[in-house]
């Protein structure tokens, strides 16, 4: 048995000995299976680039809002997000802004809808509102057409 525990501390002192070492060598790029990972992804220009519109649709899901043709009943956050698509499209700035559904954001506010304004210009500090889908709406949309570059 004791043999056995020295050939164990012996083992460790070589393996903390090789990291000691791996560690004060300057770092290239991380290794996976002893080949180095790929460090550039390619980006392109979105057509959004006024501004991305991310509508919370968790926000008042259990609220049925109005009823489609179908039968099926919408939410307000499916609401909000339909009519600010219609008067984008409307005034010709769908191409520059996108309004996209996402899930929760992690706001959940009591009355109201989480919306989060994404730009360039933002430079990480997108401003999260949060919307009456009803009576704001026209206030957001000019909130959103201030982002236009």
């Amino acid at each position: 048995m004791k043999k056995l525990i020295q050939r164990i501390q012996r083992l460790l002192k070589r393996i903390l000995k090789r990291f000691a070492s791996n560690s004060q060598q300057p770092s290239s790029l991380p290794l996976i299976n002893s080949r180095p990972l790929e460090t550039s992804i390619p980006s392109i220009s979105p057509r959004w680039e006024s501004g991305l519109v991310l509508v919370c649709s968790q926000c008042a899901n259990e609220q049925p809002n109005n009823f489609h043709p179908t039968g099926r009943s919408s939410t307000a956050s499916e609401d909000l997000e339909n009519w600010l698509k219609s008067r984008l499209k409307f005034e010709g700035l769908w191409g520059e802004f996108r309004v996209v559904s996402t899930s929760c954001l992690g706001v959940c506010p009591r009355m109201g809808i989480t919306v989060v304004l994404v730009s360039n210009e933002s430079h990480g500090n997108s401003p999260c509102l949060i919307v009456n889908p009803q009576s704001d709406r026209e206030l957001l949309y000019s909130y959103i057409k201030q982002n236009k570059g």
